[in-house]
């Protein structure tokens, strides 16, 4: 029976290739007989049109004045113009090519799924008793006031942990809170803050190896995402104090100061510096823009990581284990924590062309993603601008970050959302292969010589 069930599930692999592959070509095909010559010449006139938009684009950035508003308008109007061109003229044809589109990438990811070609390694989880002592950091202001909303306090308290609560009109510092929260005996620290505040205190309970417990009350709380928690309900992250199990997860540092998410460079880097972005994101980042962009103003820097140089990019994005980048519907996400590599990602445009060119370039060149386990950024001053993990900083150059692996233990919930699985890539090379192929041989081996 297991052979005859493993035998259709290569039979139920193979067809789906195939009809990925028919998809795929219908989608193709029909707005183009549809539309014949005319199809051809709207499939032209559709990538001029995204070329034109991706440099109307870069001149709002780069110009100001009456030239930006200009351009602005070039930016909106030619992609609803062909959206108008294309839905008067091709209608039914696309919304056969979408259906089948559809049908096509479904089916190519069924087909994949089975074979290993997209296979994400789950973070290990491992049991853990409740602590005896825990100490929870709350901040009243995060998230707009989610530690009051969700009765964060009251519920961890009657969890038997100790609650210390920032004073909003008070700067403390949180990492000598932890340091004398794991003196006075503490088991286990947890935040209920931002990821910024979170790496802190992070920091602390990783040179102390005792469990760190995230509370999702911050604004984004990028890192409980990558944890599979649940960011809507911060009130059951502190399930983990009764019915908890560890991650062993890893922690970045930029000149020694901790990171979860990501440490940034570059133009952002000089923005979220400014005074007024806090107030006006949008008129701060097309104020500031122009000047940073033409490298009028701001550092020349340089990256090196993993045998690579990034020379002047305008922006350079170092984070904890890299970000998903081939699926769109997953961008800003990280499938693990416990990688035991830097992320790395590097923009570089010094022209309209080359904007266009990150658009329609399956592999442009002034894109470049990477892994690595440290990566020196320099720069043609002394002290550079960074944001790290949502917070403005300067840091004395170079900035030399690395990653430690297996760092933090981190306590999370039994029963949690969880990350969701990255779709497999669809890799039609391998799809030809599974269709054309006979039997078992439609799998992908896992050893052998033909693996």
């Amino acid at each position: 029976m297991a052979l005859d069930l493993s035998a259709r599930a290569y039979r139920a692999q193979r067809w789906a290739a195939r009809t990925a592959l028919a998809a795929a070509g219908l989608a193709v095909l029909v707005p183009l007989a549809y539309g014949g010559v005319g199809g051809v010449l709207l499939l032209v006139a559709g990538v001029a049109g995204l070329g034109l938009s991706a440099v109307a684009v870069w001149w709002t950035l780069t110009l100001r004045g009456p030239l930006r508003w200009a351009a602005a308008t070039v930016a909106v109007a030619v992609p609803a113009a062909l959206v108008a061109l294309f839905a008067a003229t091709l209608f039914w044809a696309l919304l056969a090519s979408v259906a089948l589109w559809t049908v096509a990438v479904w089916s190519g990811r069924y087909a994949l799924r089975g074979t290993g070609s997209a296979r994400v390694r789950v973070m290990r989880e491992r049991k853990a008793a409740p602590p005896r002592r825990a100490v929870l950091i709350m901040n009243p202001r995060s998230g707009d006031g989610k530690v009051e909303r969700f009765a964060l306090k009251e519920k961890a308290e009657r969890l038997g942990a100790q609650v210390v609560l920032l004073d909003p009109d008070e700067h403390q510092d949180v990492t000598a809170l932890a340091r004398k929260a794991v003196a006075d005996g503490a088991d286990l620290l947890g935040v209920a803050g931002g990821d910024g505040t979170q790496a802190l205190v992070a920091a602390v309970a990783a040179a102390y190896d005792i469990p760190f417990l995230v509370i999702s009350a911050g604004t984004r709380n990028h890192f409980a995402m990558d944890l599979g928690l649940d960011r809507d309900d911060p009130a059951a992250c502190l399930d983990a104090l009764t019915d908890g199990v560890e991650l062993r997860v890893d922690l970045g540092f930029a000149n020694g100061r901790p990171f979860v998410n990501n440490a940034s460079f570059g133009a952002y880097a000089a923005i979220v510096q400014s005074p007024g972005y806090r107030t006006d994101k949008i008129g701060t980042s097309l104020e500031l823009l122009p000047d940073l962009l033409t490298r009028q103003q701001g550092p020349r820097l340089t990256a090196r990581a993993a045998g690579t140089t990034l020379d002047a990019p305008h922006a350079v994005l170092v984070s904890n284990n890299p970000y998903r980048t081939d699926d769109p519907f997953g961008l800003g996400r990280r499938d693990r924590l416990d990688a035991a590599v830097l992320g790395v990602l590097g923009i570089r445009v010094d022209s309209a062309a080359e904007a266009a060119a990150l658009l329609l370039d399956p592999a442009p060149d002034g894109l470049t993603i990477l892994t690595a386990t440290e990566v020196i950024i320099e720069a043609d001053r002394a002290e550079i601008e960074a944001g790290m993990d949502g917070e403005a900083l300067v840091l004395p150059t170079p900035v030399h970050c690395r990653i430690t692996p297996g760092a933090l233990r981190v306590r999370v919930p039994r029963k949690r959302p969880g990350v969701p699985q990255r779709a497999p890539r669809l890799d039609w090379r391998r799809l030809r292969k599974l269709a054309a192929t006979v039997g078992r041989t439609a799998a992908v081996h896992r050893r052998g010589p033909f693996s």
